[in-house]
């Protein structure tokens, strides 16, 4: 079932222009690629096993949440080495409410972490997608055009909003036009 409406997604989506994934591939140095004007990157947060989260879920209560791991808190020490072995300058570090984001965010490293609302997770209730994804688009919209950001979130934020369905710690380049679409320009993935 979800495939089935990814798929409808991607076929209405692409056309339209608001997103390009046919330039995705995997590529270590499509961080270089952040130098560019209007590019930003967007990762899901690093590994943290299993779906979702427990039926006792709080927000502000990490002990209630799945959690990084300490391979996924490696991989996000890799990952934030990356964009400093790449001389990547950040200027915004974003992420979701869920600990798993706001960890993986504060480890790499790249600057001080904000807190986003709209990057948080919409897994257990999808009717807020529509207008979580077209307030991150509008927020990458609304960057200026020499700053970098990078958006630290969640599997079904990415989906909605690029097409993809992303790897733990798998971060995406994205170009944003002047009107607001997003063109992948590729993906790079830390170790798992």
């Amino acid at each position: 079932m979800r495939a089935a409406l990814l798929a409808i997604v991607i076929s209405v989506l692409v056309p339209l222009g608001w997103i390009s994934v046919a330039a995705a591939a995997e590529d270590p140095t499509v961080l270089q690629r952040l130098d560019e004007p209007r590019t930003h990157a967007i990762m899901r947060h690093a590994l943290a096993p299993g779906t979702g989260d427990p039926a006792d879920f709080a927000l502000g209560d990490c002990t209630t949440q799945r959690n990084l791991n300490d391979r996924g808190r490696d991989q996000a020490r890799a990952i934030g080495a990356a964009f400093q072995t790449a001389d990547i300058a950040v200027d915004q570090v974003l992420t979701s409410q869920w600990c798993r984001c706001a960890e993986t965010a504060r480890l790499l490293g790249l600057g001080t972490v904000t807190e986003e609302p709209a990057l948080s997770s919409f897994f257990a209730d999808r009717s807020t997608a529509a207008a979580q994804t077209a307030v991150t688009r509008d927020l990458l919209a609304a960057m200026p055009e020499d700053q970098t950001a990078i958006l630290v979130t969640h599997q079904v934020n990415i989906t909605a909003l690029i097409g993809v369905f992303p790897r733990s710690g798998e971060v995406f380049v994205l170009k944003v036009g002047d009107g607001g679409e997003i063109e992948v320009l590729g993906s790079f993935l830390a170790a798992e």
